[in-house]
């Protein structure tokens, strides 16, 4: 460990760990919820996570134990205590016991294997938080993804490994680092009350398809606190997700905060009642984003962009109902994914090209009860001046507009 990492050795956390013939190993409470991490690329770990299950307690049954300060762990002692939590890790995996990991005071990184053969069994999951109930996960430290060998590798197509969340009910992220993820940083998915709160996500503004926080299936999470810059969305909202909220958040370098994409092979979407209230973005490819593929179908509804500030943004308000990300052009297609009931209020900055804000919305299903409210969006530097594009699109508008639509 750092200088700065310890281990206090007066509360305790328990992780019942059994064995697993593909090298995984599982963690089971007396709720029967498990929790599943990898633990391939342990030879590369500075230090450990710090978790915390708020209900549930080990069973008075379990297993041998193993501490890691029994393998030689110490804290505020300045030195790395890799080997001790890689044996007793190894331990317990082996023999089916129980890992023994301080509670308090536990600071660090988990770094990533960084060789891309470790991951030829799993190329979705990096390491992965699954059906957990009053889970927490906090404490100060890092998951350092080491991504940069997958980035050069350009992986963006075929892979998206990540830290992941699935079917966690009752959940919190807390006061963690998310640093240079090989794809996506952090994806909660089939998660049902969720607070991430006061994380700071790190990459490269040229790093491919590393978005900071990505939402996908889950409802009832709230975004708060935190700052993301990344090589793409900072915070990425899809299909089956509901009842999101996202309150101060620092984005930038980045491609904003998107919902979407939606409805990509002609698949079916459902997002509804995100609100966005509160964030700075600076220097980012979009602004606030909707972006959905034609031939879809379903609806992205009753969703709030509120109290925002752009800086040198280069798409400040996009919606994109034409989106295509592929190399091939996008044939035209009649259905599409549905929005109405979009809300901008009060979001003031710059633009760093003339159009500042853009509705590309779909014929046949134009975009529906758009509202804008004291949105001004000003040129950066020398730019002259902004304008608006504005294609298929209902919308009103109150209180101050700049620039406005030529078409509605």
């Amino acid at each position: 460990m750092s200088p700065q990492s310890s281990v206090a050795l007066s509360s305790l956390l328990v992780i019942i760990l059994l064995v697993s013939s593909s090298g995984l190993c599982f963690g089971s409470y007396i709720s029967h919820r498990r929790l599943m991490m990898e633990t391939k690329h342990d030879e590369n770990v500075d230090v450990v996570l710090r978790a915390h299950h708020h209900q549930s307690t080990p069973s008075s049954k379990c297993q041998k134990t193993f501490n890691v300060a029994h393998y030689g762990a110490k804290s505020n002692d300045g030195r790395a205590d890799n080997k001790a939590f890689e044996k007793a890790w190894k331990l317990a995996c082996s023999r089916g016991g129980v890992l023994v990991v301080p509670e308090k005071k536990l600071h660090g990184t988990i770094k990533a294997w960084p060789k891309i053969s470790a991951y030829e069994n799993d190329r979705q999951h990096w390491i992965l938080f699954a059906n957990l109930t009053n889970f927490r996960v906090y404490g100060g430290g890092t998951f350092n993804g080491n991504g940069k060998i997958w980035w050069e590798h350009s992986c963006k197509i075929n892979e998206r490994l990540a830290v992941t969340f699935i079917e966690c009910n009752n959940l919190r992220v807390e006061n963690i680092g998310f640093r240079n993820a090989q794809q996506m940083h952090v994806r909660f998915q089939k998660c049902n009350y969720v607070t991430a709160s006061n994380l700071v996500v790190q990459a490269p503004g040229n790093s491919p398809n590393t978005d900071g926080l990505h939402v996908t299936e889950t409802k009832n999470i709230f975004i708060r606190d935190s700052v993301i810059r990344t090589g793409d969305d900072c915070i990425s909202i899809v299909s089956g997700s509901q009842n999101v909220r996202a309150t101060n958040i620092a984005c930038g370098p980045g491609h904003g905060i998107s919902i979407g994409s939606l409805g990509a092979g002609k698949s079916e979407a459902q997002v509804s009642n995100v609100i966005i209230n509160g964030a700075t973005l600076t220097g980012t490819t979009n602004g606030v984003r909707i972006k959905t593929w034609q031939g879809g179908y379903g609806y992205a509804k009753d969703i709030k962009f509120m109290n925002i500030a752009m800086r040198n943004v280069t798409n400040p308000i996009i919606i994109d109902q034409n989106y295509c990300d592929q190399r091939e052009p996008c044939q035209q297609q009649e259905s599409a994914v549905e929005l109405s009931n979009v809300v901008y209020q009060n979001i003031v900055g710059t633009s760093a090209t003339q159009v500042a804000i853009k509705f590309n919305c779909s014929k046949t299903f134009p975009c529906r009860s758009i509202y804008l409210q004291d949105v001004i969006l000003k040129p950066e530097g020398d730019l002259g001046g902004t304008v608006a594009t504005c294609e298929n699109v209902r919308y009103a508008n109150r209180g101050q507009l700049f620039p406005q639509c030529n078409t509605a």
